[in-house]
């Protein structure tokens, strides 16, 4: 495994400012975006592909401070009903994977996305049960009309730009939100799609992650290190599907935290050992979304944690045995 971290947390800062600030941590890999709501503050791949050199000049930075990296991030809804906003999203991601493409890179990040609920929808529509039956019938055509047909032209593209993995990051609010659907997709387009798998969306839907780490074995291509903490006592009143701001901290039932202060470490210990378990080996990508902390501050602790429980070397031999 490799200790890494996503850049958005480090958009103060340029981009030769930011890798040697994440080499002095000891960070290994750098997850970086290049569209969509991650931005592109490190990675404009309009800039990137206009010439060789700076393809080259780029990939030179990373090695001059020992990095790699571990993915290329464009979460955006290219399904989203309006119809500007998709194209936006869409031509992010394209020029993400051709991005990759030139850095090298196999692996792109991102989301799902969420369609309405018919062809004149303005607003996404994120269905969460199944009655009274306009809900079915709003997924179905979801699926069959935009979902799929969309993300098997995209994977045909990225496959043709020698991609070989579309990480979804499963997130409440788009048709991928937990192992179930990402594996569903996954069925109905093929293997390039898998789960960035990031636990802080899944521990506040009641989700283990040590449980569904083992249900994607095979398909969990890159993980998020991020944290949740649950407010049981607002949990108890209102349950976990909660619509207040993020900034709303004492009233709402969850929130983002680092590394650490949502679950302890046995948690994140459990969580490492299946990976292992299923021989995920790659990138743990620290995302910094910390209400209670600078980023700085947050990424520090995240990465002094994530040092301490990440397993780096191979087991070896099992001479006991």
């Amino acid at each position: 495994m490799k200790l890494g971290v996503m850049n958005p947390v480090l958009n103060q800062y340029t981009f030769e400012e930011a890798i040697e600030y994440l080499e002095s941590l000891g960070v290994q890999t750098i997850e970086i975006g290049a569209g969509g709501f991650p931005g592109n503050q490190h990675l404009k791949p309009e800039e990137l592909l206009q010439s060789p050199e700076n393809v080259k000049n780029y990939k030179k930075a990373l090695e001059n401070h020992h990095l790699e990296i571990s993915g290329i991030s464009c979460h955006g809804n290219p399904l989203h009903p309006q119809k500007a906003i998709a194209e936006k999203f869409h031509n992010e991601f394209k020029n993400a994977i051709l991005a990759a493409e030139a850095l090298e890179v196999d692996t792109v990040i991102g989301f799902s996305g969420c369609p309405g609920d018919c062809d004149t929808s303005k607003y996404p529509n994120w269905v969460t049960c199944p009655w009274p039956e306009d809900f079915t019938e709003i997924l179905k055509w979801q699926w069959n009309e935009k979902v799929i047909p969309y993300w098997k032209d995209m994977a045909k593209f990225a496959a043709e730009h020698h991609i070989k993995k579309i990480a979804f990051e499963m997130h409440p609010g788009f048709v991928v939100y937990n192992p179930e659907t990402c594996l569903r997709l996954r069925n109905a387009v093929g293997e390039i799609i898998g789960a960035n798998f990031d636990p802080s969306h899944l521990f506040w839907q009641g989700i283990d992650p040590v449980a569904a780490i083992r249900a994607l074995k095979g398909a969990l291509y890159h993980f998020h290190a991020k944290d949740t903490r649950i407010d049981q006592r607002n949990c108890d009143v209102n349950g976990v599907l909660d619509t207040k701001s993020y900034g709303d901290i004492p009233e709402r039932s969850w929130v983002f935290r680092t590394i650490g202060y949502g679950h302890d470490k046995k948690v994140w210990n459990d969580i490492i050992s299946m990976l292992k378990t299923i021989g995920y080996d790659g990138a743990i990508s620290i995302e910094h979304e910390d209400g209670l902390m600078s980023p700085k501050e947050g990424l520090e602790k995240a990465v002094a944690f994530l040092k301490d429980v990440l397993i780096f070397e191979n087991a070896g031999e099992m001479w006991w045995a």
